[in-house]
């Protein structure tokens, strides 16, 4: 049976958030939002479970809000896979076409992506996901759709996101703690990206930034298929322990200052006063844009890095795409298309219907995303025969038409 509601949650390094959406059948079955809830994460370091019960804590806080906004018991969702952990490797694989007519087949496609999947791997490392980025017949590249073409030898061009295994078993013992069954998993820039990115920004050649708490998620797109994904382990809490430091002040006070006082590329010279439990606080301004501008600019050089190994540095029409809660630090956008010399822009959520007015946030991006993966994809199997039959290929074979389809 068809599910009636949908479920995306994102564990994030300070943040566990989820969010319930379901069909709409007043705005023409259109994605719509009945429920959200956010719980304060303390289990997580750079996006990896470090403490299970302080993370299923977080996770059963956040379900228990939303639940109650939207007046329904959920029992399974679609989950993000983060942290440093996460890598992504560019594969090959190649076959004959064996057949009589030589036509290619679905099957042919099965077999010469699962063909790409054969690379040494360590024991503790898995593939999670496998995109397909173009296919090559008889020498003629940059093919999409090779079903109904002919040609004796077929090749793809591909790229495999693998975590770390031990990891992923800390994310299943969290979610079996607090009574989820995981629909599907993902990487969470390609769920910011369902909930962010247009056909034409996926088609141009986009850069998706997510910059969370603890480490930052990147994923590029060219032609309308997933190119590159990385994610980099520094994120806004690096920021926050750099002011604690440089400044020598409390962590709570350096989060403060830098939502509310910090501006990337500004020139002042100003001081600010602060009192906070009747004790009064100055500090020089362009020390703090100092302290925020090094980490940031450390953050962009690991990106460029990235994208150096792709050869897209300074070649994406689409530019840049910001996203997550650090984000909305005051003077990014500028200062980021200065250094990576890309137009850039801050996400704007799609076309989403409900309880928009919480989830507009950029913070919200990668979990709405989730939700409108736990839609596109398929129904979910028993967890046993999930982890019986688990086929990577399959799964994103299935994944792409649907997101295409509803692009």
């Amino acid at each position: 049976m068809k599910p009636e509601h949908f479920v995306g949650i994102d564990i994030g390094t300070s943040t566990v958030r989820c969010v319930i959406g379901m069909f709409d059948p007043n705005q023409n079955n259109s994605p719509s939002i009945i429920g959200y809830g956010s719980s304060k994460n303390s289990g997580m370091r750079r996006g990896s479970v470090v403490h299970v019960n302080d993370v299923t804590e977080a996770v059963i806080k956040a379900i228990t809000e939303a639940e109650r906004i939207a007046g329904v018991s959920i029992r399974s969702a679609t989950i993000n896979v983060n942290g440093a952990h996460v890598e992504g490797i560019d594969s090959h694989g190649v076959i004959a076409i064996s057949s009589a007519n030589r036509e290619i087949i679905p099957e042919d496609r099965d077999r010469v992506e699962e063909a790409a999947t054969i690379v040494n791997l360590p024991q503790n490392r898995e593939i999670i996901q496998f995109f397909a980025k173009s296919y090559s017949i008889d020498g003629q590249k940059n093919i999409k759709d090779p079903i109904g073409m002919h040609g004796i030898r077929f090749e793809v061009e591909a790229h495999m996101v693998t975590a770390s295994t031990p990891n992923l078993k800390n994310l299943n013992m969290v979610m079996e703690k607090a009574d989820i069954v995981v629909n599907h998993y993902t990487v969470s820039s390609l769920a910011a990206a369902e909930a962010l990115l247009t056909r034409d920004q996926k088609e141009a050649g986009t850069l998706l930034m997510d910059i969370g708490a603890g480490t930052t998620n990147l994923i590029v797109f060219e032609d309308g298929e997933v190119q590159h994904v990385a994610v980099i382990p520094i994120g806004g809490q690096h920021i926050t322990n750099d002011l604690a430091i440089g400044l020598r002040t409390d962590l709570e006070i350096a989060e403060k200052i830098k939502i509310e006082h910090s501006k990337l590329g500004a020139s002042r010279s100003e001081n600010i006063n602060l009192e906070i439990n009747n004790k009064k606080m100055k500090f020089d301004v362009d020390e703090i844009d100092m302290i925020v501008g090094a980490r940031i600019d450390e953050l962009l050089e690991f990106v460029q890095k990235e994208l150096n190994k792709i050869k897209k540095a300074k070649k994406l029409p689409g530019g840049i795409v910001l996203t997550g809660g650090s984000s909305k630090l005051p003077g990014i956008v500028n200062y980021v298309k200065d250094r990576l010399e890309l137009a850039c822009r801050i996400s704007k959520l799609r076309e989403v219907g409900g309880l928009v007015d919480v989830v507009e946030d950029q913070s919200y991006s990668v979990v709405v995303g989730l939700m409108l993966l736990d839609m596109l994809l398929l129904p979910a199997l028993p967890m046993e025969k999930i982890r019986e039959n688990w086929n990577p290929k399959e799964f994103l074979n299935t994944f792409l038409k649907k997101v295409k389809r509803n692009s």
